[in-house]
């Protein structure tokens, strides 16, 4: 029974700290496969470098965000306050995941493989399933919907409690957030880029930016804490006893992040306002004067 036991505490705290060193390994690993694109990319071309450079830029802070949230004190405090891990959050969400959005990093990444397996790579691409689903996955609607339902799934008490628990779980959950939040973003961009449709950009953020303000709020009036391992802590590590807490949490959810979401809304419906409709235009053209058409040919007599 002893040995059955020790093998067991050896296990947990095998996998404990196989799961501690999985998410600094994975931003590693990140940030090695983009510098060795980049590199890549620019000795191939001499052209846009300028562009290159500056998307590399936002992809490094991208990754130093990341990092200041993951690998900072800010990762051990969070398992013992819930302010602490909203802020951890909000930082993937709302600072990670819009730089890795405009930094549009696929094509570089791409570039860190070998010209057989890019090749491979394009020619999935641009098959119809892929593209179909690739088409519907990332259209500025489901972006938002996913994104959503990422942020409500895993603030649940049982699953944000088994990432309090599991750091497996833990690793899980904040890919979960900085993957869909990417998508978002990028869809989002992508639809007032290429689209021109930047009302539709500026609505579907306001959206985002109310249903988050919504959970924020649903955690800030709270009467009673919503996550047992909080309340089992007590106030050890912080700022405040578990309800208080979890109140200061909900409005970091509530407030900053929806004043991002509606600043980046007003943005681009700004661009939106700013943009002349088809009509005008239109009505522009049709208010210039008609020249007459002169004819090389004699004039036909009545």
């Amino acid at each position: 029974m002893i040995s059955a036991a020790h093998a067991h505490t050896a296990g947990e705290a095998a996998a404990s700290l196989t799961g501690e060193w999985l998410l600094p390994s994975l931003l590693a690993a990140a940030g090695i496969w983009y510098a060795i694109g980049y590199a890549r990319l620019r000795r191939a071309s001499a052209a846009g470098r300028a562009a290159h450079r500056r998307r590399a830029m936002l992809f490094g802070a991208g990754w130093i965000a990341i990092a200041l949230s993951l690998l900072s004190p800010l990762h051990e405090r969070g398992l013992q306050s819930f302010t602490a891990h909203m802020i951890e959050h909000e930082l993937l969400m709302l600072v990670a995941a819009p730089l890795f959005a405009l930094s549009q990093p696929l094509g570089v990444l791409l570039w860190a493989f070998s010209p057989g397996t890019r090749a491979a790579l394009g020619s999935v691409a641009h098959r119809r399933w892929y593209a179909e689903c690739w088409s519907r996955l990332s259209a500025p609607l489901a972006a938002t919907v996913l994104q959503a339902a990422m942020l409500w799934l895993w603030h649940v008490p049982a699953l944000f409690e088994r990432a309090l628990a599991r750091e497996g779980w833990h690793v899980a959950q904040h890919l979960c957030l900085l993957l869909s939040a990417t998508l978002f973003w990028w869809a989002i961009d992508r639809a007032s880029r290429r689209g021109g449709r930047h009302g539709v950009a500026g609505m579907l953020l306001f959206i985002t930016a109310l249903q988050s303000g919504l959970l924020g709020a649903l955690m800030a009036f709270a009467g009673s804490p919503w996550y047992a391992q909080y309340v089992a802590l007590g106030s050890a590590g912080a700022l405040a006893d578990p309800l208080a807490d979890q109140q200061i949490a909900g409005l970091i959810m509530w407030i900053p992040g929806g004043t991002v979401h509606a600043a980046a809304a007003l943005l681009y419906m700004s661009r939106w306002f700013r943009e002349p409709s088809r009509t005008t235009r239109d009505s522009g053209n049709a208010g210039e004067p008609v020249r007459p058409r002169i004819s090389s040919g004699s004039p036909r007599n009545s």
